[in-house]
């Protein structure tokens, strides 16, 4: 037991022997990345300044350029809404023209029944008082000549033209 041991002992020191250079490697290695840590932070404190102005700068760039999208985008949301609300309008304004016409025709209907004349008679009424004014200023313009050539030739016994009366026809309803 005592040689067991005694290898025993021997590989452990061998191998603490072989691991001393391992571990002396990885010690250095160690201490190689606490130093560039070191390095690294040293270098953010000086350079800690430009940094936070650089992300500054990019972060405003950021919220140009997404408060330009989103404003675009409610841009067209809007255009899409009035379109719909004058689209929605002219058809409301369609509905109250058929409505007023719908109206105006049967108002117009009551008063036809009523008696009471439409614009179009009362129109057709004022052209033909026209004409006839017409008419009578022409009779006007030369009835004065003809009151001339009157006194000028011999006074005739006037014998009155004979008249034209209207014959009114009545309807005789009869009894069935």
């Amino acid at each position: 037991m005592v040689k067991k041991i005694q290898k025993s002992t021997t590989a452990s020191k061998a191998a603490a022997g072989a691991s001393s250079p391992l571990s002396g490697a990885i010690k250095d290695s160690a201490q190689q990345i606490w130093l560039a840590g070191l390095g690294a932070f040293s270098k953010a404190q000086a350079e800690g300044g430009k940094a936070f102005e650089s992300l500054v700068k990019e972060g405003l760039s950021i919220q140009r350029k997404t408060q330009a999208v989103a404003e675009e985008r409610i841009s067209e949301a809007t255009n899409r809404v009035s379109g719909m609300a004058t689209e929605i309008s002219s058809k409301a304004a369609g509905q109250w023209d058929k409505l007023e016409n719908i109206f105006e025709d049967r108002v117009a209907k009551a008063l036809n029944k009523l008696g009471v004349p439409s614009a179009r008679d009362i129109e057709t009424l004022m052209e033909r008082i026209d004409e006839l004014n017409r008419h009578v200023q022409r009779l006007s313009t030369k009835a004065p000549v003809a009151k001339a050539a009157r006194k000028a030739a011999p006074v005739k016994a006037a014998t009155p033209a004979p008249r034209k009366t209207a014959v009114r026809k009545t309807a005789v309803k009869s009894k069935a």
